[in-house]
């Protein structure tokens, strides 16, 4: 609930959406006013102002499960490359193989993160399984951008006999060619790049050849990274044709067509040499004036950072793209036609030492030993602040993924990249040589498509469907005439009854013409009680219906994917059989601390009795509504009688004036009006007029001064308070109907014992996995630390410790060490 407090207070603070910027660099091109170009610079801008990039990321505790256990991870989210502080809601679904959703739940987030935890029923059936995670607003845009990652969950009571991959005896393989820019151009010396993967869409090694329409040879193929090469090509006339013979490493053959050779238009090529990227543009032919004038532009992120005008009749196609002020980021280069047409593009990876610095000391104060204590000291940056979370596993039993995509490879690579990219982590470990042209082959052989050019340019915008979302939305229309006409401009009247707490909101929504009403930045967990009633000028309550908008993660099938599920590596037999038993014994530890019964020593209490009114203020009351000058009514055993409680407190009340219709009463109070309130938030006449008799549990009537008041309190005040559970008397409320709507997961926290005080619980076997998870790793700002305190199980003796985070400038950091 406190994280749930956090972002209640986030919510007080103004939305906005600004155009975000990632230090664009000055040196554009001198171009006179309205250039032709300018239409393309004003579509990226429109765009980017109006469409945000949103991301989502996960920092799971471990990469595969027991049935049984917890999925414990973090959330980070981003806009624009910065931590979005201002998200709320962020969703989560667990998908088996054939799509079907097994969980799907709803997180608060605050301060650009959500923790969260899945918790896996020891009857869910083992497999593969899909995570997904997405804000509402990601949904607006192409879903191949949505987070996504594949786990495998195991069957701990087949821990004697774990499943084994099925052998694949197929031989099948595939290669695909990628001309630079798009094309191969007739009269130039083309790059083409290539990736081969097998039927399973992991990367192969393969070599061969590329010939010539007659057979002769004219460029040679051999894998670089992954499956990844490139070679050159100069096509010399048209309507020749090539093809590409290919050997796996298996001995199997095979010849593929290479894409045609264009005989007009244009194309690109780039050198990224790092601190500058030489870009050259190629042209089918030279005297060609439909494409004598070319424009290149450079965007991050939808935020333009190059642009520069090109004459090929000048000789002017090649030139350098500064690349010192940009982050570490992917670089989109186009090359546009002057009737706007975009004719090639090229991504270029910028590589930066820019990542959030995070170091993990060589000695820590490690024990090993059953139950010991271990302190490790994380060092964090001393000028940035920064978002953290932290895991600590068996490194024995918890093995690392080799297809491993961590928050530095997902945020700045893979989630704008479209296509499978295996590893992706290796390429910000590895500063080899080697690693840099393989990344460059990354961005050569996957796909880049966050928006189109051509739509955009022709002002074919997305359809938002799924609003930006602040807190929790409650939508729908009001009817009268048994729902044969809108209520127009009339109001709602809710009373929110939260389930976990038994806390009571009170709101009011108005309608418009068409008799739609909107209840906005709600925050509750678990769900709500949402009594209803509609409300006019006329008081025509009695006459009006409500039909709610149904949200679209209440719907039973999911808005999302399903995304392509790939198998993961198989684990080591003999350290799955160890994983698998210790998950069933640390199950069997659960279920027993699930079933005991705690007793409490009984204890003798002497003390005045409280009375009933002292009881109740006591319950319901706080602040200056405590205690004070005044009248106290316990409402619970009253009948239900009387209309509503202005009728109950005529007579009552000495010198209050209760007068006219007592559904809309003028008040008054030596010469003064009182104030109203209901469970200590002002309301208005109408509110407390309409509230059920049956449903209040306290009238408190303050004699005028009352000093908590609007306005100084002159007229006095009354305050009613609704029911909580466990109250007497008819607990649901009369003249209202119910709703039931479903609110943010109700988030549990991670169990990590501290030995060194004496619990009844720690005589049971200690067979935790995860030793330690901390999604919101507190960091001590002024020696630029943060502690990661731990017990050990009774049988680990090798820890991965695992630290994520994000800092305000959106540079992100990873940092693991095994002890």
């Amino acid at each position: 609930m406190q994280h749930l407090r956090a972002v209640l207070k986030q919510l007080r603070l103004q939305w906005w959406l600004p155009a975000f910027t990632i230090m664009l660099i000055s040196a554009f091109a001198l171009l006179p006013a309205d250039d032709w170009t300018d239409r393309v610079v004003e579509a990226l801008d429109e765009f980017a102002n109006r469409y945000p990039q949103e991301k989502v990321y996960l920092h799971l505790d471990k990469d595969y499960y027991a049935s049984g256990e917890t999925i414990w991870f973090k959330a980070y989210i981003t806009l624009q490359g910065l931590p979005d502080t201002r998200a709320t809601n962020l969703y989560v679904e667990l998908a088996d193989r054939s799509g079907a959703i097994v969980q799907k739940k709803l997180f608060a987030a605050g301060n650009a993160g959500a923790p969260g935890n899945l918790d896996l029923p020891e009857t869910l059936k083992p497999g593969m399984y899909q995570l997904r995670a997405y804000t509402s607003w990601m949904l607006n845009f192409d879903q191949a951008f949505l987070y996504s990652r594949t786990i495998e969950i195991f069957d701990p009571q087949k821990r004697n006999n774990p499943p084994t991959r099925d052998s694949v005896s197929s031989t099948a393989f595939s290669v695909q060619f990628f001309p630079e820019g798009g094309d191969m151009i007739i009269g130039q010396n083309n790059i083409v790049a290539f990736k081969a993967i097998d039927q399973s869409g992991y990367p192969i090694g393969v070599s061969g050849i590329i010939k010539d329409s007659k057979g002769q040879k004219v460029a040679a193929i051999e894998t670089l990274h992954d499956g990844m090469g490139q070679f050159e090509l100069m096509p010399a006339k048209a309507g020749e044709t090539y093809s590409a013979v290919i050997k796996a490493a298996n001995g199997q053959e095979k010849s593929i067509a290479l894409p045609a050779v264009k005989t007009t238009g244009a194309g690109l090529k780039v050198y990224n040499r790092g601190a500058r990227v030489f870009y050259q543009a190629m042209v089918a032919n030279p005297a060609d004036t439909a494409y004598d004038e070319l424009l290149l532009i450079g965007q991050i992120n939808q935020q333009l950072v190059y642009k520069a005008p090109l004459k090929v009749s000048e000789g002017r196609i090649s030139g350098f793209v500064p690349t010192a002020s940009m982050p570490s980021s992917i670089m989109q280069l186009t090359l546009f036609s002057k009737s706007g047409q975009p004719l090639s593009e090229r991504l270029v990876f910028i590589s930066k030492p820019d990542r959030l610095p995070l170091a993990l000391p060589d000695d820590a104060s490690i024990d090993t030993e059953e139950r010991g204590k271990n302190t490790v000291v994380l060092k964090v940056p001393d000028s940035l602040q920064s978002i953290l979370s932290v895991a600590v596993t068996d490194a024995d039993l918890v093995v690392k993924d080799p297809d491993q995509n961590t928050i530095v490879s997902n945020l700045l690579l893979t989630s704008d990249m479209k296509g499978y990219i295996h590893n992706p982590a290796w390429y910000f470990t590895d500063t080899s040589k080697l690693a840099t042209q393989a990344l460059d082959l990354v961005m050569m052989t996957n796909g880049w498509r966050r928006f189109s050019w051509e739509k955009i340019l022709n002002k074919q915008f997305p359809d938002t469907r799924y609003p930006y979302e602040q807190g929790i939305l409650l939508k729908g229309t009001a009817f009268t005439n048994n729902g044969r006409y809108q209520l127009a401009n009339g109001k709602v009247d809710f009373i929110i009854k939260q389930m976990t707490d038994s806390s009571t909101m009170i709101a009011s929504a108005p309608t418009n013409s068409m008799g739609e009403f909107t209840l906005q930045n709600m925050v509750f967990a678990d769900t709500a009680l949402i009594y209803y009633q509609g409300n006019d000028a006329q008081k025509r309550w009695k006459d009006v219906t409500v039909k709610f908008n149904t949200h679209f993660f209440e719907n039973t099938a999911s808005v999302a994917g399903p995304f392509p599920f790939r198998i993961p590596p198989a684990i080591d037999n003999n350290t799955l059989k160890a994983y698998l038993t210790t998950a069933f014994d640390a199950n069997r530890v659960n279920r027993s601390i699930n079933s005991r019964t705690i007793f409490l020593k009984e204890v003798n209490i002497s003390e005045r009795k409280v009375t009933k009114e002292e009881s109740m203020d006591k319950k319901y009351a706080s602040g200056l509504f405590s205690g004070g000058d005044g009248y106290s009514f316990d409402m619970t055993k009253e009948n239900a009688s009387y209309m509503n409680v202005f009728q109950y407190l005529q007579s009552r009340v000495a010198g209050l004036q209760i007068t006219g219709d007592l559904n809309n009463p003028s008040l008054s109070w030596r010469g003064g009006s009182p104030s109203l309130y209901l469970n200590e938030m002002p309301v208005d006449v109408s509110m407390i007029s309409s509230l059920p008799v049956t449903d209040i549990a306290l009238v408190k009537v303050f004699r005028p001064p009352f000093m908590g008041g609007i306005g100084g309190g002159a007229g006095g005040a009354i305050a009613v308070y609704t029911k909580k559970g466990g109250e007497g008397g008819d607990n649901t409320v009369r003249g209202f109907e119910m709703y039931k709507k479903p609110g943010y997961t109700v988030v549990k926290e991670f169990y990590s014992p501290d030995y060194a005080v004496h619990k009844e619980v720690h005589s049971l076997p200690d067979k935790r996995m995860t030793l330690y998870w901390n999604p919101n790793l507190p960091i001590d700002t002024s020696t630029h630390t943060a502690n990661i305190v731990f017990y050990n199980n009774d049988f680990s003796r090798h820890f991965r410790v695992v630290v994520e985070g994000i800092g305000a400038d959106g540079t992100v950091g990873r940092v693991e060490k095994v002890y």
